[in-house]
């Protein structure tokens, strides 16, 4: 006799909605007010990356850093590396917060370039908040092509 799934969740005693089911519901998380918060700019830090017939383009999103407070690097010779670090603004015990959204602490990504990229060229900008980081690729050689004569 074959056994036909149920709906019925015999635990609980309720009818099982996929729709609504939370797979982490009894996992044991910590609550998210005892996340670090110097974890949560690390989370945030949001970086896309293009490729271009010219080069790579990565694009990360940093609002309200300056460049002063970023650090991009070439490690091992084809790791870009990008970091930088929020500060926590000065407060004042006569402030009263009714809401923390803004992330602060540092953050760090990290790209393994392809054989393509030309780390000893690489150029970055920063623009109203947005990291631009251009890698040029060196450029592909067209194989010499000689044309042979057929005899016969």
């Amino acid at each position: 006799m074959a056994m036909i799934p149920s709906f019925f969740d015999n635990r609980r005693g309720t009818i099982f909605d996929p729709f609504t089911w939370e797979p982490f519901k009894d996992f044991p998380f910590p609550p998210s007010s005892l996340v670090s918060h110097e974890n949560s700019a690390f989370v945030n830090t949001r970086i896309d990356w293009k490729e271009t017939p010219e080069a790579h383009v990565f694009k990360a999103d940093l609002p309200g850093l300056k460049k002063e407070e970023v650090k991009v690097e070439v490690e091992d010779e084809r790791v870009l590396q990008i970091s930088g670090e929020r500060k926590v603004e000065k407060e004042d015990k006569s402030d009263t917060w009714h809401r923390v959204e803004r992330s602060n602490g540092k953050f760090l990504r990290r790209f393994r370039l392809p054989e393509n990229a030309r780390v000893d060229e690489v150029k970055a900008s920063m623009e109203n908040g947005v990291l631009t980081v251009t890698v040029p690729k060196e450029e592909v050689k067209k194989p010499d092509v000689k044309a042979i004569e057929i005899s016969g």
